[in-house]
Parts: C-alpha cells; structure tokens; sequence
C-alpha cells in the first residue's frame, strides 16, 4: 500500500470557533493552474468561505485564492465560485442534511493529497454567544488545570 503525503495550505480556524462540527468530508476541487501554483505558495483565505448546492453540484463560494504573479492574463477573479467534486449519493446526503435540519457546509481546510488539492468540508451548526462563551471557559479552566499540573511536577 502506497502512502500518499498531505501538506495543508490553510485552516479555517474561525470555523471551529463559531460553529458545532458534526460531520467532516473530502472533496476535490476543480482549479486553474494559476491557481494551484498560487496555492503552493500558501495564497489562499477560507476564513468567510461556505459551501452551496446549486443545480446538484456544490460550490464552494467567498474562498480567496490571490492571483499568482507571473499568471498575466491567465488568472481568474480571486473570489469566482469554484466547483467541487464528490459522489453523487454524498452531495445528494448533504443536500437532505441542510435542507431540513439546519446544517450548513463551512470548509474547514485546504490541503495538498500527492498533488491533489482537496478540502475538508465541515457540516455543521452554528455556536450561539453562551456556546462560545462556554467553550472559552472550558479551555480556560483545561489550562489553568494544565498550568497547576506542570507547577507541581516541578517542585
């Protein structure tokens, strides 16, 4: 069996931060070569980017991949629609999901899979302020805990 290396180009941190992640999935997406090569440069934004259904087929929309240098007159607008690609059985899945419960598809990142870019896309819900408030708290009371852990072993 043949290892296949990841090299992530980045992470949608403000998605964890704003909504509950129940479910995750891959997904190709389908670029231009100015862009991939604008992506082995790390020139790409998720943090405003969602995911739509439109006409069967799921777009991933507001994701800034920055026009890449000596692209001249081949680069595309740097927040065009950009198309992904899954199984059908999944897209449809997705679309029952959103539909009726109230999930929305948030990409949580950008990475290189050989020399594939896929996105890892998140279903999910969004966090209300008290869920933020509430994770906050959790992690400050998980590093506090840390903290007095880390004092002690050393004394």
């Amino acid at each position: 069996m043949e290892r296949v290396s990841t090299k992530t180009i980045s992470v949608n941190k403000k998605a964890r931060h704003d909504y509950f992640v129940e479910e995750s999935f891959e997904a190709g997406i389908e670029l231009f070569g100015t862009e991939v090569k604008s992506l082995r440069k790390n020139a790409c934004n998720l943090k405003d980017s969602w995911c739509d259904i439109t006409g069967g087929e799921l777009f991933i929309k507001q994701m800034h991949i920055s026009p890449y240098e000596q692209g001249n007159i081949f680069n595309k607008d740097p927040y065009r629609p950009r198309r992904l690609l899954m199984h059908r059985r999944e897209i449809n899945k997705l679309m029952g999901l959103i539909a009726q419960q109230g999930y929305t598809l948030i990409p949580l990142s950008l990475y290189f899979k050989g020399s594939r870019v896929k996105v890892q896309l998140g279903l999910c819900k969004g966090k209300k302020l008290y869920d933020k408030r509430d994770d906050m708290a959790r992690r400050a009371a998980q590093r506090d805990i840390d903290r007095a852990l880390r004092d002690r072993q050393k004394a």
